[in-house]
């Protein structure tokens, strides 16, 4: 239970930050420039501590953490320094002829008071990278880590503390019990990475607010390999998006879905590629320093239990399955004869565990794949443009990409998130400059009137009417 001084701290810090948000909203270009930069300046001096905090709490790689958390967080910043101006420019709008005599613009201007809910797989990107857009677009606000990885939230709270006031930007440790008090505050925007169960709790708080969100959440991200796909790549791409930290990864394939023609080959390519990247030696996957960890015991438990529970109903693990509790440990593992029956195909994963199904059709296999909710992600492994085309045609999901996986969550220019289950609300570049900015619509007459339709409606204000409305 978070005691009443808590709460008083989280009303004060709203309310010093609600003062102040219209002085953030007349910041200038320049002036969210060099706060964007000192923040990039902090990051650049402090990686050594970065990465070693991102060890602490999940085991992550040097490497590692710079490919996820730092790699795609540099990369917003640098595009948002670039395109700031231009995005902060009025948008200019044609005229429809019956409104000749008057201009239209777009102004983007700052939602205000702004919350960011951060979540403990990549607590790095996943803080930062909403604040940068948040900052760009004129907000103040409160940020709230996940507790799952206390020496990062730690490092960010010293971060937040060094470089701005808290009056503009502040952070919030502790547990869900901190995340509900803070949603009980009348923010203007919330921006929340986590799971669909908890989106629900957020967008219910927010509605009693009437505050817009932004979910960035998950689901079961389906890969389709078909006949004509390059089963070698195929298999690389999957095995790295799959394991890379420790398959803790919201966009990560969930199951794969691989045409029976090509299964066996797919299957051999898979398990060499695992082995390449992490036992090359011949040593136990246990043993790389490539490999990281489950977050802790209470998700090892949970991922253990699908695997269990997989088993018990017929599942077959072909290559894997090895857990150590101690260590949080669970070797990349793959299942064969899963059926709906079994929970790993009901849930998220959110771990290395990797549930193969054969099809014979593509239809077959795009029934498995609609019935489920719309995924964050979707992964096509196929060299024939006809069966590319009918999948995008017949699913839907927050981004797709084919012959590749997980790279669009770097690329700037592409619009990243998910739909319905899987999210709402768009990030990445602009659109996460848009989702933190309300885009004011302007009109102004600039000559002439339109008092000639004005009452009383004589049979001569009709026909002017109907002669307008034929130019709509």
């Amino acid at each position: 239970m978070i005691s009443v001084q808590h709460k008083t701290d989280f009303q004060a810090a709203f309310a010093a930050q609600r003062r102040y948000a219209p002085h953030m909203a007349l910041t200038t270009i320049n002036e969210r420039l060099a706060r964007i930069q000192k923040l990039q300046t902090w990051l650049v001096t402090h990686e050594s501590a970065i990465q070693q905090a991102l060890y602490d709490d999940l085991r992550k790689p040097a490497a590692e953490a710079m490919l996820t958390d730092l790699m795609s967080l540099y990369g917003e910043i640098k595009h948002t320094i670039r395109h700031l101006k231009q995005w902060m420019k009025p948008k200019s709008l044609p005229t429809t002829l019956p409104l000749i005599g008057t201009s239209s613009y777009i102004r983007y201007e700052p939602k205000g008071n702004v919350l960011i809910i951060s979540p403990w797989n990549y607590p790095i990107a996943l803080t930062l990278r909403p604040l940068v857009s948040a900052i760009a677009a004129g907000n103040v606000a409160i940020l709230k880590p996940s507790e799952l990885t206390p020496h990062t939230s730690a490092l960010l709270k010293r971060m937040i503390t060094e470089l701005f006031p808290p009056e503009e930007v502040i952070v919030f440790e502790g547990d869900a019990d901190v995340s509900q008090a803070l949603l009980e505050l009348p923010f203007n925007h919330i921006f929340f990475t986590g799971s669909p169960a908890i989106g629900r709790v957020v967008m219910t708080a927010a509605a009693k607010h009437l505050a817009s969100v932004t979910l960035e959440l998950g689901g079961k991200s389906p890969a389709i390999v078909d006949e004509s796909a390059n089963i070698q790549q195929a298999a690389a791409q999957l095995a790295w998006a799959k394991c890379i930290n420790c398959g803790q990864t919201c966009i990560a394939p969930d199951y794969i879905l691989i045409h029976q023609s090509v299964k066996q080959s797919f299957m051999d390519a898979l398990r060499e590629r695992l082995k390449a990247m992490y036992s090359p030696d011949g040593q136990p996957v246990e043993t790389s320093d490539s490999y990281a960890r489950i977050i802790n015991n209470r998700h090892f438990g949970r991922l253990r239990d699908l695997v269990d529970d997989a088993v018990t109903k017929g599942a077959k693990v072909v290559l894997g399955g090895k857990m150590n509790p101690d260590q949080n440990f669970i070797e990349p593992t793959v299942l064969e004869n899963v059926t709906d029956a079994m929970q790993v195909m009901q849930d998220e994963i959110f771990g290395p565990i990797l549930p193969v199904l054969t099809y014979s059709t593509l239809d077959e296999a795009l029934r498995i794949v609609n019935q489920r909710e719309k995924p964050l992600a979707l992964y096509i492994h196929s060299h024939n443009r006809q069966h590319t085309n009918y999948i995008l045609d017949h699913t839907s999901a927050g981004d797709t990409v084919v012959n590749e996986t997980m790279l669009q969550f770097i690329n700037a220019e592409l619009p990243f998130g998910g739909i319905n289950n899987s999210g709402v609300g768009k990030s990445n570049g602009f659109f996460s400059f848009q989702e933190f900015s309300n885009q004011r619509g302007v009109m102004k007459r600039d000559f002439g009137t339109m008092k000639f339709i004005y009452p009383p409606y004589t049979d001569t204000v009709k026909k002017l009417i109907q002669y307008i409305l034929k130019f709509l």
